[in-house]
């Protein structure tokens, strides 16, 4: 009616309302009145977590739920935020354990890390929640944060953690530009990074337990190395490289399992990722020169189809590579010299440089790479042994993730 009557007074009307209301949202004074949106959205989020039923779930439906574990986020910005690429659309909540004796609390000691770690969520731009824990060792806080993360329908089902080696920790937080020799990086509270020849808050056997206690929780495991590495901005032409098969057993290798399809479906939702959509999917299919490669690749394409995943299949040999696993089933265990690294999944070192070897002439210089992470073995005076050959496959790789899948992500049926 207003424009019906003077359409020029109703116009100057509208712009000088606008006017105002720009003028009292940036020049208004903050108020303790509090915000009744937040009201409003803790009232339908409560409501919808309560409609959200976990025994409807659907594996049609699956997504990724990151608990991604950080001991130091100056030394893991990278690695923070790929893990914001990777889970897509999912819940992501960024696990700390503040080591302290449990005895005695004269106060809260996290209420004042909990700012910085707000603010490191606003500068990174991620998508996460913070969660932290007290607890006397490092694997009874990832415990307590396996068990308790997350609310009603939405709770972790995948757990990322570093790569536990030699390699001295960067400070990717002070290189990072809208923290760089700033105010804002100064009033973060996190301590400066570890000396490489520095005391670690974590042994290589309590490290394969937390991967073993996740395991055991049935949450899938994820373990990123080298994502210092990982170039920002990314390049022009980005790889994924894929090897779906288990390389520390060649003797039980296949590519249909529930950790090669994990595997498969991890490496396709880092593709669908907005900074990921122009990289290339390259799944690399490991083959014996004188079997039947071309059935094995046909039905390994044929899977690809009917997960409606792209990707070019390039076939590589590893006849001599194999041969060096069997040379060494051969022999026999008591001339082994150590009798600790004598498990099921036993391979020899010359095996795992071969391996290594293939995987850096085969797959050249990609952005990253995702390997396939067996289950650690049961008995736990191997898991260094079992680190061990996990550090001998994945040296001088670049930024890659060995992925473990204990539940079934994938389905073909409509």
């Amino acid at each position: 009616m207003m424009f019906l009557i003077s359409p020029i007074y109703a116009s100057g009307s509208m712009a000088f309302m606008l006017v105002l209301l720009l003028a009292l949202h940036y020049l208004s004074p903050s108020s303790s009145w509090g915000y009744i949106s937040q009201a409003l959205i803790f009232h339908q989020v409560r409501k919808y977590l309560l409609m959200l039923d976990v025994r409807k779930e659907h594996v049609k439906f699956w997504r990724p739920q990151m608990l991604l574990m950080v001991q130091n986020p100056r030394s893991c910005v990278q690695l923070i935020r790929f893990v914001n690429d990777l889970k897509k659309s999912g819940l992501y909540v960024l696990g700390h354990v503040e080591l302290q004796e449990l005895d005695s609390l004269p106060s809260d000691p996290l209420q004042a890390q909990t700012e910085s770690w707000l603010r490191l969520v606003d500068k990174l731009n991620v998508k996460a929640f913070v969660n932290l824990t007290l607890a006397d060792s490092v694997r009874h806080g990832a415990q307590q944060l396996l068990f308790i993360s997350g609310l009603g329908g939405m709770r972790p089902n995948t757990v990322v953690l570093g790569f536990y080696d030699g390699a001295a920790p960067q400070d990717g937080l002070a290189q990072y530009s809208p923290f760089s020799g700033g105010r804002e990086e100064a009033q973060l509270s996190f301590p400066p990074v570890r000396e490489a020849s520095g005391p670690r808050p974590l042994s290589p056997q309590e490290y394969v337990a937390i991967v073993a206690d996740a395991v055991k929780m049935l949450r899938n495991v994820l373990l990123a190395r080298a994502f210092e590495q990982l170039e920002q901005p990314r390049p022009a032409a980005p790889c994924i490289d894929v090897w779906p098969v288990n390389l520390l057993r060649p003797d039980s290798a296949r590519y249909a399992d529930t950790c090669s399809l994990f595997l498969l479906q991890m490496a396709c939702v880092l593709h669908m990722a907005r900074a990921w959509r122009h990289a290339t999917l390259r799944l690399f299919l490991c083959v014996d020169t004188g079997a039947r490669t071309r059935g094995q690749e046909d039905k390994l394409r044929q899977l690809l189809k009917e997960l409606r995943i792209r990707a070019a299949i390039h076939l590589v040999p590893w006849d001599s590579v194999v041969a060096l696993h069997w040379q060494k089933q051969q022999e026999p265990w008591a001339a082994a010299p150590d009798a600790a690294v004598n498990f099921p999944a036993c391979v020899s070192e010359e095996y795992l440089h071969a391996a290594n070897r293939l995987i850096l002439e085969q797959s050249s210089a990609p952005t990253i790479r995702f390997l396939y992470l067996p289950r650690p073995p049961a008995d736990t005076a191997l898991y260094p042994a079992y680190l061990h050959q996990l550090d001998l496959l994945t040296r001088d790789l670049g930024p890659t993730v060995l992925v473990h899948g204990v539940s079934a992500v994938t389905s073909t049926e409509l």
